[in-house]
């Protein structure tokens, strides 16, 4: 199961390297347009649905490598069972609100599908494919979030450099 959930994590960082590039691309292409005197429609907004991908696949990997903003004011001066109580109480919350982000980013991906939904720009896409990486990226973040607490509920991952214990 381990290496399914990192595989998962890791996946999900490539997809959002790879949107990363395409942000890279999209506006390269914009300046040799403007520089050779000829347009690409959408390329503003396609690199705006890149970064947008790129942002939220890479939440889940980011976190498992501790590298999300924690503020541990009060939880660093806290030790044993004190501070097991506040982590398992805050990994619930940001289960319970990882749930509900993505729940309304399906919803959403969803509802533009249903109603047919397009951007505003000239590029006219149906805004349910860039929602839809939206939509997995939290859905990813949700299940880091779920891993973090059973491994923190088990005993099994260490609060020192954000890395987990494997044992």
């Amino acid at each position: 199961m381990r290496k399914s959930l990192d595989a998962l994590y890791t996946g999900s960082a490539w997809l959002a390297a790879l949107f990363m590039i395409g942000v890279l691309v999209m506006v390269l292409l914009s300046m040799l347009g403007r520089l050779m005197h000829f347009h690409v429609p959408g390329t503003d907004a396609y690199a705006g649905y890149a970064m947008a991908g790129a942002g939220f696949l890479a939440l889940a990997h980011t976190l498992k490598r501790g590298e999300h903003i924690r503020v541990t004011l009060i939880i660093g001066k806290l030790g044993g069972g004190a501070r097991r109580g506040l982590e398992l109480w805050s990994l619930s919350v940001a289960v319970l609100l990882a749930g509900l982000l993505a729940f309304y980013a399906w919803r959403l991906t969803w509802q533009s599908h249903t109603f047919h939904d397009i951007s505003t720009s000239s590029d006219a896409t149906p805004l349910w494919i860039p929602q839809v990486l939206m939509g997995l990226g939290t859905t990813v973040l949700l299940i880091a979030f779920i891993d973090e607490w059973v491994l923190e509920f088990r005993r099994k991952r260490s609060h020192d450099s954000g890395e987990t214990r494997h044992e």
